[in-house]
């Protein structure tokens, strides 16, 4: 039987004021780019791709380098990668039931001006930089709302990250319009996002499971990151650590226990959320990374065990679990709970690609011991991205193509690329010298499974009917060659240990 240590023991009961000044230096690590106040420039391009990162894919890819072929070989074959892309883009966008949905137009343009900037960056051909630059523009030209049920929150957190990252990669085109795409993501997603974290769409403050409050960070942290707002990056920042809703690290993984593994709050819930939310945390801490600030070692590492956790489970380990109990419902209005008593059963071929991004930072950057993610990591690369795990919008959650664009040589000497401690991130990185052209192990060819439908608004078996949140040991040798909570009354959530045998 595994041992507990340590654990969370409550939840605040009601939302934070995240736009409390806070401190955003890392924990061991180093402070983020010079400046303090709005408007201060971060480094660009700084979010899930530095300039380094995108120097060292394109020399990879040229020298014919495994697993990079690997990887871009997946970029090239999905249709959302060519230049010949037309963007849709709407007026007002629906997301959520009794609306007249028609968001997949704008997760699908998104994923198209993603993946032809990254084809450029690779390519250095300007057809495929034009006709990122072009979806982007229409869309901020054209879009005036984001709306829905709840659902409208998903949107906004989860494609406004997504479109953050897909104009960072663009945004020194002559022809790209920065300033009005800033307006648009700032008013029509960030403030969303920003206004969701700090009310929960009037709903008590765990009534939303982790992955909307992680959605709705990483567009809040990625939007002030690419509009050069530091207020709005140290309220992103300090919500991981010390936020009341369950997307706030200790509140996502309550439970630390003493083999290194430390549980998932949605492992009791199911697997594709669990998988949701790892690959938001993990893009969160990787574009705080870029900026200066170490989230991945924050609380000793908490992320790690996090991830570790749901990668063993998801391959098919039996894992720990604490009973938890969840308080639903809208302030001044009716109330409820939920209460999950084991892990949720797993398919092991289910994947997404969010693997390669957290298994090279650990392993490769940090030097660190990842077992399970590792091997998971292994097992879903070649990752590909938007297109690649299905048709609806639980395939399109993350960008993907993580095995060319994080694919790394280990760090010699506790160093980073950009010549600081392994545990401390370097601001700046874009700035860093082109990787060298060298040649690693060759990569799995194997296609990973099919996502299931949208993860991220799948209704709960345990749901209501007007629920506001009803909608929705060492590492493998060269793994990237195999490429309770008893009540939450008056706003208190405890947590207690089940009694169990070998679960």
């Amino acid at each position: 039987m595994t041992r507990q240590i340590s654990r969370r023991s409550m939840l605040k009961a009601s939302g934070v004021a995240v736009g409390a000044a806070a401190g955003i230096g890392a924990a061991g690590g180093t402070a983020a780019a010079a400046g303090t106040g709005a408007g201060t420039a971060f480094a660009h391009p700084g979010l899930l791709h530095t300039r380094t990162d995108l120097d060292r894919m394109a020399a990879k890819v040229k020298a014919g380098a495994a697993p990079y072929t690997a990887g871009f070989a997946r970029l090239t074959a999905n249709r959302h990668a060519q230049s010949g892309w037309q963007a849709r883009p709407q007026a007002v966008v629906y997301r959520g039931s009794g609306t007249p949905e028609n968001y997949s137009l704008l997760y699908n343009d998104i994923h198209a001006a993603y993946q032809n900037a990254l084809r450029y960056h690779v390519t250095g051909e300007s057809a495929y930089a034009d006709t990122a630059v072009a979806i982007l523009n229409a869309w901020s030209s054209t879009l005036t709302a984001v709306n829905g049920s709840a659902d409208r929150f998903l949107a906004a957190g989860l494609y406004g990250y997504q479109f953050a990252n897909a104009a960072e990669l663009v945004r020194d085109h002559g022809d790209f319009e920065l300033a009005r795409f800033q307006e648009m993501l700032s008013k029509l997603f960030g403030a969303v996002s920003d206004d969701f974290l700090v009310r929960h769409n009037n709903a008590v403050v765990s009534n939303y499971w982790t992955n909307w409050d992680l959605a709705n960070m990483a567009c809040v942290l990625a939007t002030g990151i690419f509009c050069d707002d530091r207020a709005q990056v140290t309220r992103a920042v300090d919500y991981f650590k010390h936020g009341a809703g369950l997307g706030a690290i200790g509140n996502a993984i309550p439970v630390v226990y003493e083999d290194g593994l430390a549980e998932w709050l949605e492992a009791g819930r199911d697997q594709g959320h669990a998988l949701l939310g790892v690959g938001l945390m993990g893009t969160f801490c990787e574009m705080a990374w870029n900026q200066g600030i170490d989230l991945y070692g924050y609380d000793d590492s908490r992320f790690l065990k996090g991830a570790q956790y749901v990668a063993k489970w998801s391959l098919g380990g039996q894992v720990p679990f604490t009973a938890s109990t969840r308080r639903k419902g809208a302030i001044g209005g009716w109330s409820g709970s939920e209460t999950v008593t084991a892990a949720a059963g797993v398919d092991p071929s289910m994947t997404r690609p969010i693997w390669a991004m957290i298994a090279n930072h650990y392993t490769k950057r940090r030097g660190l011991s990842a077992t399970y993610v590792t091997q998971i990591a292994a097992k879903a690369a070649p990752e590909g991205g938007g297109g690649d795990y299905g048709p609806n919008s639980g395939g399109y959650d993350q960008l993907g193509f993580g095995t060319l664009t994080f694919t790394r040589d280990r760090v010699s000497e506790g160093k980073t690329a950009g010549g600081t401690t392994s545990s401390s991130p370097s601001p700046g990185a874009s700035a860093s010298a082109s990787a060298k052209a060298s040649t690693s192990a060759s990569a799995s060819g194997a296609s990973p499974a099919s996502a299931s439908a949208s993860a991220s608004s799948a209704p709960s078996a345990m749901g209501k009917g007007d629920d506001l949140a009803a909608t929705g040991t060492g590492d493998i040798v060269a793994w990237s060659a195999g490429a309770g909570i008893t009540a939450l009354a008056g706003g208190l959530l405890l947590l207690r240990r089940r009694a169990r045998g070998g679960q």
